[in-house]
């Protein structure tokens, strides 16, 4: 049975840390593939701050050209409407694959805000990746609280988890300065030639 891991996100725009979390969670579980799945309108974020669609697509391409095991998605990007993660989930599940959800720790706990959380967790197994420097307590009340409503025990895996933040990048776009060692140097160039992030409001 395959093993694929999905990675959503706005990757806005995708940088290192994305990319090492979703190779250490590759090789801690073993995993035939990530998936990695650009959300078209995030349902929790403002879509002014997000560069179009088809650019984040285009810099996640780029970013994951060359490793074996990356492949990127535009199932959300061609699909109308709120990209709702069950959805997604819902369109890849197949026969023979075993699929898991690979979720930063603060995104678990948020994760009754979420459409239908528990059809979510029956369609994939649940992989949190605690933030760096977050004491994430699997047995803390609002981790149970989340664990009781979704009714699955999450895979909790110590992967490397950078502290590289998207909006920082957006703001160094801003200011004109180096996003050297903290996103590929394609995406690098392709943010400069298409000056994606130049204004105040993205």
């Amino acid at each position: 049975m395959a093993r694929t891991a999905v990675l959503g996100g706005s990757f806005n725009p995708i940088h290192y840390g994305h990319l090492l979390l979703a190779d250490d969670v590759l090789d801690a579980l073993g995993l035939d593939r990530v998936l990695f799945v650009p959300a078209a309108l995030p349902p929790h974020k403002p879509s002014s701050q997000l560069a179009p669609a088809d650019d984040r697509y285009a810099m996640v391409q780029l970013a994951v050209a060359g490793h074996p095991k990356f492949v990127v998605s535009d199932l959300e990007l061609r699909r109308a409407g709120p990209s709702y993660t069950v959805d997604t989930l819902e369109a890849l599940c197949i026969p023979r694959e075993e699929l898991f959800l690979i979720v930063g720790s603060e995104t678990f706990l948020d994760m009754l805000t979420w459409r239908t959380p528990r059809r979510v967790a029956r369609l994939a197994q649940i992989v949190v990746v605690p933030r760096v420097g977050s004491a994430f307590d699997p047995d803390s009340a609002a981790v149970r609280k989340v664990v009781h409503e979704i009714g699955q025990e999450p895979l909790v895996v110590r992967a490397i988890s950078l502290p590289i933040s998207a909006s920082d990048l957006r703001h160094r776009v801003r200011e004109r300065r180096s996003l050297a060692y903290r996103v590929p140097e394609a995406v690098d160039a392709y943010i400069q030639a298409k000056r994606l992030y130049r204004d105040e409001g993205s």
